[in-house]
């Protein structure tokens, strides 16, 4: 059920109901500009990754700056996308389920969509799913290039699936995933470049096998916010998959030679308690902030640690900085920015300490 927005425009900062998303509209529009300004003079383009910001609002402001399109995990998420006006969407997923299939079929009839394969079977029901609406569907072959996670194994594996796709009558063959997600995080560069250095020469391999089989790639995926670098400057990737660059968050800012991003994404928390002198208690809690990366960091508040939740509290250890007074507001940073935006219905956005807009999360919890 989508939430009242807890605040308009015009407001102060102070005013927002909290706990609440709050998007620092200036270094947000800022990352933007300079992720299109890197990419600019490698050749690849951004395909930035939805499953991140669940909005089609943002996905079309990052279109505006030269973006090709928007990938999502989910066919739900997608939907979202294009019932948004979001025109080019890539499933960078497997999706088995004949519902779900038919579903993203449909999609196709309202804007361009593409969806991954890792095996000869899921050809075959995506095959059905285009067949049955009177559509093609563009599947890419996703290839592990590391993660350990989908992905057929890099050269004649892929270029024998690659081949069935590029027989079936009602499909094409629209390229390679070679998505690195293990690497994203990877704290040292030396060991991160690595990583990508083994990943961009297993796609070129496979790039050119498939060649050699007459088989041309469309779109050559992956790369995100960490390694986003490395794989545009290889001449290989065509499409960067970076979308927590648009927010950024306190695992990736714990990474060596961190993103070259400002963090615009906030989670604003009220003061709810003041039981001791080295003790405050906010109001968001495990429901509000997700702690799969680490707990939420405290904003420009030296002496303040978020040591510890439960389901709706979050404590504060007071460790020589100033103790909060009770009902003061304070930004924190998310862990995680990703699972954090999918607790929430609304972006509430802020330049210079105002209210500016409000932009509804439409993809919110949607994991179909």
């Amino acid at each position: 059920m989508l939430q009242n927005p807890p605040a308009q425009p015009g407001m102060r900062e102070e005013e927002v109901d909290t706990p609440a998303l709050i998007l620092d509209l200036d270094a947000f529009e800022a990352n933007l500009d300079s992720m299109a300004a890197i990419l600019a003079p490698t050749g690849a383009k951004l395909r930035a990754h939805a499953k991140t910001h669940k909005s089609p609002v943002v996905a079309l402001q990052q279109m505006k700056r030269g973006a090709v399109g928007q990938c999502t995990q989910k066919v739900a998420e997608a939907e979202a996308l294009a019932w948004g006006g979001v025109p080019d969407i890539l499933v960078s997923n497997e999706v088995v389920a004949p519902r779900k299939l038919a579903r993203l079929a449909a999609l196709s009839g309202i804007s361009r969509v593409a969806l991954c394969a890792d095996h000869a079977d899921a050809v075959g029901l995506i095959e059905q799913a285009a067949q049955a609406a009177g559509t093609r569907l563009s599947v890419l072959v996703e290839i592990d290039v590391g993660a350990g996670r989908c992905g057929v194994s890099p050269g004649p594996e892929a270029v024998a699936l690659a081949s069935r796709i590029a027989a079936s009558r009602h499909l094409i063959f629209g390229g390679l995933q070679a998505y690195h997600g293990r690497a994203q995080h990877i704290r040292s560069p030396e060991a991160r470049t690595a990583a990508i250095t083994s990943a961009v020469d297993s796609t070129r391999r496979t790039v050119e096998q498939l060649r050699q089989q007459g088989l041309e790639c469309g779109i050559v995926g992956g790369g995100g916010t960490g390694t986003f670098r490395h794989e545009a400057s290889s001449g290989v990737f065509t499409e960067i998959q970076a979308g927590s660059y648009a927010f950024m968050d306190a695992d990736y800012a714990a990474n060596e030679d961190a993103p070259p991003f400002r963090q615009s994404l906030f989670l604003l928390t009220q003061v709810m308690s003041v039981p001791k002198p080295d003790l405050a208690v906010v109001d968001a809690g495990h429901k509000a902030a997700p702690t799969d990366s680490g707990f939420p960091q405290l904003w420009e508040r030296p002496g303040l640690t978020y040591s510890g939740a439960s389901d709706e509290h979050g404590n504060l250890r007071v460790e020589g900085g100033k103790r909060p007074k009770l009902g003061e507001k304070l930004r924190l940073v998310p862990g995680h920015c990703d699972p954090t935006i999918d607790r929430y219905d609304w972006f509430v956005g802020v330049r210079r300490g105002r209210v500016e807009c409000l932009w509804p999360i439409a993809a919110r919890g949607a994991m179909s």
